[in-house]
């Protein structure tokens, strides 16, 4: 699902406006997109992968409240301002009115009438033919209502919102105890744009918004704030949006994973589901490259071979039985020998495998840096590479190898690779990852909320699934055991093998979370919730 700037939002409309698509029947049919939202009929979501839906306590969307009201009962107030997505607001109050009798509807405009122009002006006269009444203030009994729509600034807003805007907005935040809240676009006082206005918006529990999300809709820190997002297509062709360069940046949606529900071949053996390479620790550290092993199994992988210092392999193993291991020669500090995969052990080792992994536990000491980037120019299968694996190379101004390779630091790795500031990469996830895999031709999956997957063709894909139970310890090493899976299984279209399984780890984060809370959460557990997480890809 393709995420778009306001700029771009714009440009689009008019592109589709000059085609031959009048702009008072884009309208028109967005108002018939939230009417649809509202019944709970709408269908794309980019909360779908939500274990639970944020519109109410039941349903699609927002179809009924608690007490089960459908929408021909609801008390609905629309608060509409004097622009376009005024007027998207007036199409909806016009068919809430016209085909929902006897709905109880009332709609407050932030403007004077006379200040209504265009397209809104005219969806402002045929609401009023309709019998449509408006009002300029928020009268007492509209306290009772039991659906809000927002419907007053949309996506063109520069700056914080400001009077007589600011006070609607106050009005909607501190009132209507019974009401659930729904957008249109985007809530009004937020820039659509996700950039800090340091002003006052609407709260809401859902959004509507149409042809695209905005960025405000899919990316910290203001994705959260737009509760559940619907996102409707009210005419404009889908060929704009996948022509245009400029639109590389996307949200993952269940509907590419379906490739994962496909059965297994009755006749298929454990060789046809690749063999994960997973190589680090240390005497110190010996559980991060079990528990990356672990998951590589969990998510599918036919073979997982553990590679790890002599003293370590015997913890490894106790693990789980299914691992195979590797013992690698030995610092005298427990590390990983500089020269340890060095002539034909190193080479039947690798020889087979279909992904190394490298990192997890490895630590960072001349023994190992040499080590890692001796592999780097010789292996020929996909690299993902995690934890020390990354402070090593954020050590190195050259990178040897030209392979597949797939990167995945956490915001701090990620500021040293880049040598800048954690803070500096937090305020410009998009830009920063971008650039990285970019300039080092890599796969950047750059962890925490809405993680990113940044390609070396300058593409972007948004994770939309996670929980803050994830903030633990093991995490990480189990997402790069899921990775280096589903790169050997499915070799053949790398891009969706790396989104569905940051995909899936997330997903299994917030069913774990739902069910043992997030403070409790360990990393091992989340192999426990992959077979619901692939269950509800399988069913989406």
């Amino acid at each position: 699902m393709k995420i778009l700037t306001a700029a771009q939002m714009r440009r689009i409309d008019q592109q589709t406006i000059e085609a031959g698509f009048p702009g008072l029947l884009l309208m028109e049919n967005a108002g018939h997109r939230v009417i649809e939202a509202l019944e709970g009929i709408g269908t794309d979501s980019q909360a779908a992968s939500q274990p639970r839906s944020r519109w109410g306590r039941g349903g699609r969307g927002i179809r009924r409240n608690r007490r089960g009201r459908p929408l021909r009962e609801e008390r609905v107030v629309i608060f509409c301002g004097k622009g376009n997505n005024g007027g998207d607001g007036l199409v909806v109050a016009r068919h809430l009115l016209t085909r929902f009798t006897p709905v109880s509807l009332q709609v407050v405009l932030t403007v004077d009438p006379e200040e209504v122009t265009g397209d809104a002006a005219a969806n402002l006269r045929l609401f009023e033919a309709s019998g449509g009444r408006i009002s300029r203030e928020v009268s007492p009994d509209m306290q009772a209502a039991t659906l809000l729509v927002d419907a007053m600034l949309g996506t063109g807003l520069e700056g914080p919102a400001r009077e007589p805007v600011l006070s609607y907005i106050r009005e909607w935040n501190k009132g209507f105890p019974l009401a659930r809240r729904v957008a249109i676009d985007v809530p009004s006082g937020l820039s659509s744009d996700g950039l800090a206005t340091g002003g006052e918006f609407c709260r809401v529990d859902g959004s509507v918004t149409f042809t695209a999300l905005r960025l405000c809709h899919a990316l910290p820190p203001f994705c959260d704030a737009c509760g559940e997002v619907i996102v409707g297509h009210i005419g404009t062709p889908d060929s704009f949006l996948e022509t245009d360069p400029e639109f590389n940046l996307s949200l993952i949606t269940p509907d590419w994973l379906r490739f994962l529900a496909q059965p297994r071949d009755r006749n298929s053996h454990k060789g046809d589901y690749g063999h994960v390479l997973i190589l680090g620790g240390s005497r110190a550290k010996p559980g991060a490259v079990g528990m990356a092993g672990l998951a590589a199994l969990r998510t599918g992988a036919g073979l997982a071979t553990v590679a790890t210092v002599d003293s370590a392999v015997d913890r490894i193993v106790s693990i789980a039985p299914e691992l195979m291991s590797a013992s690698l020669a030995e610092t005298a500090d427990g590390f990983i020998e500089a020269t340890a995969l060095d002539g034909p052990f190193g080479d039947e080792l690798i020889g087979g495998k279909t992904v190394l992994a490298a990192g997890p536990g490895m630590g960072v000491v001349p023994d190992t840096r040499a080590m890692l980037l001796s592999l780097m120019g010789t292996v020929p299968v996909p690299l993902v590479l995690d934890a020390d694996a990354l402070n090593i190379l954020a050590l190195e101004s050259d990178w040897p190898g030209d392979g597949l390779l797939v990167l995945t630091p956490h915001p701090g790795e990620m500021a040293r690779l880049m040598r800048t500031t954690t803070a500096d990469v937090q305020a410009n996830r998009v830009n920063r990852a971008r650039t990285l895999a970019v300039a080092r031709n890599a796969t950047v999956v750059l962890k925490g909320q809405r993680t990113l997957i940044a390609f070396p063709d300058g593409e972007v894909w948004v994770n939309p699934t996670g929980s803050p139970a994830m903030a633990t310890a093991g995490s990480g090493d189990v997402l790069t055991g899921t990775i280096a899976s589903m790169l050997g299984q499915y070799p053949s279209q790398p891009k969706l093998a790396i989104a569905a399984a940051v995909y899936i780890h997330g997903l299994a984060g917030q069913l774990g979370a739902l069910e043992l809370g997030e403070a409790s959460l360990m990393a091992t557990d989340l192999l426990r919730y992959y077979p619901g997480a692939f269950a509800r890809c399988a069913t989406s």
